[in-house]
């Protein structure tokens, strides 16, 4: 039965879009690294994952729209985002071979998630989980995905809170990066209350997280048209 909470994945798909268009057009207007797409990138999939579940409260389960959930949600989430904080904090070179080694573990992961077979016999009309899929051993490919895009976008921005604290006037950059931490960490909260069968708290982490990842991004760049603080960009959304 469809409750109200179903329905916040619409909210959340709206807002993913216009945020999308945001950080596009600084990237265009700015063309200042790779790290700018990235995030563009993954706040668009997260709203692609959010669109499915829309699509499902609105329109009923079906297997497309299910694989397209796992893959922009699971295992596209959060890694874009994670990478592009690569980007920004680390040497190019390193950057580029993360990418060389994440890339292929998620195209591998996809296909596998593409590949299973469901079990329709528990399939719930108005709702998304990943207990449908007959080869659970998929579902161990996100953890590793997920892990990587905690230590670079949550631990990159709780590093960059930490390096702005002591210059008071960097402090909205201390207050944006610890709103991104907690932001990119409560989706992961309900990806981890989804595998437990409880997807609505996923619907709610997705929307508040979502929210919070958006207004670090406007503290972040609050500042940033002062030339002194130009060469310190923070991580994760934040120029």
């Amino acid at each position: 039965m469809r409750q109200p909470v179903h329905f916040l994945p619409i909210f959340t798909t709206l807002i993913s879009v216009a945020f999308t268009i945001v950080l596009w057009r600084r990237y265009r207007d700015r063309r200042s690294g790779p790290h700018l797409p990235w995030w563009a990138f993954g706040v668009f999939m997260f709203g692609v994952g959010t669109f499915t579940e829309s699509w499902v409260t609105l329109f009923g389960w079906s297997e497309g729209v299910f694989r397209a959930w796992y893959i922009s949600g699971a295992l596209l989430g959060g890694a874009p985002l994670a990478q592009g904080t690569v980007y920004l904090l680390l040497e190019r070179t390193t950057a580029n071979r993360l990418t060389a080694l994440l890339v292929p573990f998620i195209l591998v992961a996809a296909t596998c998630v593409l590949l299973t077979p469901l079990d329709h016999s528990l399939v719930e009309t108005h709702r998304l989980t990943g207990q449908v899929m007959e080869w659970q051993w998929v579902r161990r490919f996100s953890p590793f995905i997920n892990l990587y895009a905690v230590f670079f976008l949550v631990g990159g921005a709780f590093y960059s809170a930490y390096r702005f604290r002591g210059d008071p006037n960097l402090r909205h950059r201390v207050v944006g990066n610890v709103l991104i931490a907690v932001g990119a960490i409560l989706p992961g909260i309900g990806g981890a209350a989804t595998r437990m069968g409880h997807t609505e708290v996923l619907y709610v982490g997705e929307l508040v997280g979502l929210l919070l990842i958006w207004a670090g991004y406007r503290f972040n760049v609050k500042g940033g048209s002062r030339p002194a603080q130009a060469p310190v960009e923070a991580p994760a959304v934040t120029s």
